[in-house]
């Protein structure tokens, strides 16, 4: 350090390193200049503005980013649902047109326990040779293998059946086609073929002169009853009337049922017509009749080995008494007998 000027006044000694940091005193600064900075040129009128610049700047962002930026909303926005598929039309439903039925397709229907079905028709109207239409009222759901054969049902055999009969059939009478139930209607009871849309209860039909025949009426002409009869148990796999059970006394239930060995039932009894007045009493033996055996005195007498013949023949005097009587038998002594056990 520089050495204090008072002790060097007074004569203080002085030491060897006194003039050691004497290059570094401050030297005098001069004087300051002014700098002259030189300010941007003014921009030419020509040039473009500045928001397009920033437009022509986002426009070329790297195509890295771009692609990054498109990821990014195809992330954020849901991918649109594929459309089903129209599936293809079924062979039945191909076959099945409007020269020969008035059936429009019908949604497949998928309920609960299997019930509904798939290539579902509306079953309006069937539409005969002669291009004249049986109208089925009401409208039945039913399969279309089912609806196909209600129809060649009607064109090949009801309908050349009434014009025997000197009419035209114009109305088929449904009473059910399909519904989703069990057999008979009883809760708990297996999935009938109704619930399947493959079965049909018919109650009769209509002619053009307006006349309706039931087909379970007594009173309807016996061999028409037979011959429909005939006919649908040869095309139905189940065939269900009066007598099969309690539930279809009043119809007829037809259905095309799959079982095993291709098995079909057939239950209809084509019942007579019941008696105008139920007899009271029993009918009058006619005149024309023979006449009835009549019991005679030797009959009458009590035969030999009952309680009343024994006292009869008791009650006579021994001279009365029949010499035919059989003499007493002789009484045996009983004898044992042993039984010699065989081993099998």
């Amino acid at each position: 350090m520089p050495a204090d000027p008072a002790r060097a006044a007074k004569g203080s000694r002085a030491t060897p390193w006194d003039g050691l940091f004497s290059h570094l005193e401050p030297r005098a600064r001069g004087k300051a200049r002014d700098a002259v900075v030189p300010l941007p040129k003014p921009r030419p009128e020509e040039a473009p503005s500045a928001e397009r610049d920033e437009d022509t700047d986002k426009d070329q962002a790297s195509p890295e980013k771009d692609k990054a930026a498109d990821k990014a909303k195809q992330q954020a926005t849901p991918a649109p649902k594929p459309t089903p598929s129209t599936p293809e039309p079924s062979a039945c439903r191909l076959a099945l047109t409007e020269a020969i039925a008035i059936a429009p397709s019908v949604p497949d229907i998928r309920g609960a326990g299997g019930c509904g079905g798939e290539d579902l028709v509306r079953l309006e109207a069937v539409v005969l040779p002669d291009k004249r239409q049986v109208s089925v009222k009401p409208a039945a759901i039913l399969r279309c293998t089912m609806a196909s054969a209600i129809a060649d049902w009607i064109r090949s055999d009801i309908a050349p059946l009434a014009q025997r009969v000197g009419s035209a059939i114009s109305e088929l009478d449904n009473f059910d086609s399909f519904e989703c139930r069990g057999r008979n209607r009883v809760v708990g009871a297996k999935l009938s073929e109704h619930g399947r849309a493959n079965a049909l209860d018919v109650r009769g039909f209509k002619f053009a002169d307006g006349s309706f025949v039931s087909l379970t009426d007594r009173t309807v002409p016996r061999q028409l009853r037979e011959t429909v009869l005939h006919s649908v148990c040869t095309r139905f796999s189940t065939v269900l009337g009066p007598n099969s059970d309690w539930y279809h006394e009043d119809h007829i239930h037809l259905d095309l049922m799959e079982r095993r060995g291709n098995y079909r039932i057939c239950q209809w009894d084509v019942l007579d017509p019941l008696p105008p007045k139920a007899p009271l009493l029993p009918a009058e033996r006619p005149e024309e009749a023979p006449p009835r055996e009549v019991a005679g005195k030797e009959d009458s007498k009590p035969h030999a080995g009952r309680p009343d013949a024994e006292k009869s023949e008791a009650e006579k005097p021994d001279s009365e008494k029949s010499d035919e009587a059989e003499p007493p038998r002789e009484e045996k002594p009983a004898t044992k007998k042993r039984r010699q056990n065989r081993r099998s």
